[in-house]
């Protein structure tokens, strides 16, 4: 790879944007290639999800789709963006362990408190071996640096609520696709604009978004034959890497004295980061919330998700994803272009924006059924 980098060098190409493209590329006709295979396996061993009383498809469906995205990232992030792996020693191990645990969980159904073990493994493995972690919460509640116990503790509970919040918005076809391709392509722009010491960030952010593309194309699809779920192999896998990308997108923020690296300071950065991640964020306090209020355990499963909101208003899969992901791009912007003002205020600002998107389909539900109660 180094003689590789070396040709381009001397060929006056930029390394970077090759890299970019073939990550891309490489990670896109991987997935899209691998899938077909492991549909006819999960057909042959009835590897496949069962409709249930939570679930809005009413067929038998393969559900190991997370086993081609995380092929794909596999590879590709090895190949275009190794020096995250000399970086973060414990990540890959990392994506190893939540391989196994999501497929376990999707071909035996593993109980709870076993994957939350597995988690905070996986979690202490990067924020205490990699030192990936929320040093400063820049003023929110008047906190700014925290002690390293409290930073480590914080960060694995971040870790934990958003790989467990991102497997919740998993619920209708496209959704959770369709906005980890957003959220990547979003930390990918950023990383971008903050230079060169963050390019393999960028990298791993083109590749995520060419194998959820692919994958995207066969959960998509209309075909009894081709359609595919991630199941929580690849929910867990992807809400696993964009905890980890917005980690390191506040932890670029933080006055650190490193040679060579530039500095960068936004106070509003953790909000950014909310703002980027709010779907995954407000669809799971907001069921907990709604669980407490009827007294039943948060744990405990039902169909009060923004997705399954809309699906009660009588829009298809796709409908209710796109009108979910547009609602809250429009929370990323709002929080962009007010991103100086104060960050208390901005924070409660870009909340509660999110919880008026998971309580608008109840609104215009009520409504629709006065109409019809009244005609």
């Amino acid at each position: 790879m180094k003689n590789f980098e070396l040709f381009l060098s001397e060929s006056g190409i930029s390394i970077f944007y090759v890299k970019i493209g073939l990550g891309f590329l490489l990670s896109f006709l991987i997935t899209f290639f691998s899938i077909p295979t492991i549909i006819k396996i999960s057909r042959r061993k009835n590897l496949m999800d069962e409709p249930g009383v939570r679930s809005s498809h009413l067929r038998k469906i393969p559900n190991l789709g997370g086993i081609a995205i995380f092929y794909s990232i596999g590879i590709c992030s090895s190949v275009f963006a190794y020096e995250l792996f000399d970086l973060y020693k414990f990540l890959f191990a990392s994506l190893i362990i939540l391989l196994y645990i999501g497929v376990m969980d999707d071909i035996v159904v593993m109980r709870a408190y076993k994957k939350l073990v597995a988690q905070i493994i996986v979690s202490s493995l990067v924020v205490i071996g990699s030192d990936i972690r929320i040093r400063s919460l820049f003023g929110i509640l008047g906190i700014y640096e925290m002690s390293y116990f409290v930073s480590v503790l914080f960060s694995i509970i971040t870790f934990i609520v958003l790989i467990n919040a991102f497997n919740l918005i998993d619920g209708i076809d496209g959704l959770a696709g369709g906005y980890s391709v957003i959220c990547s392509g979003l930390f990918g722009i950023s990383y971008y604009r903050l230079g060169e010491y963050n390019y393999p960030l960028v990298v791993l952010s083109a590749v995520i978004i060419g194998t959820v593309l692919a994958f995207m194309y066969y959960n998509l699809s209309n075909s009894r034959t081709n359609k595919i779920f991630m199941g929580d192999t690849g929910s867990m896998l992807l809400g696993f890497l964009l905890a980890f990308t917005s980690i390191c997108f506040i932890d670029i923020f933080i006055d650190k004295e490193l040679p060579n690296v530039p500095r960068y300071h936004l106070q509003s950065a953790p909000v950014i980061a909310v703002a980027i991640l709010i779907l995954p964020i407000v669809d799971t306090l907001n069921v907990i919330i709604v669980r407490l209020c009827n007294k039943k355990s948060p744990f405990d499963a039902d169909k009060n998700h923004i997705h399954h909101k809309l699906l009660k208003l009588d829009l298809t899969h796709r409908r209710a994803a796109f009108y979910i992901i547009v609602y809250y791009l429009m929370i990323v912007t709002v929080a962009y272009y007010l991103r100086h003002i104060n960050i208390n205020r901005l924070l409660l600002m870009i909340i509660l924006l999110g919880f008026m998107g998971a309580y608008l389909p109840d609104l215009i539900y009520h409504l629709r059924n006065n109409k019809k109660i009244r005609k």
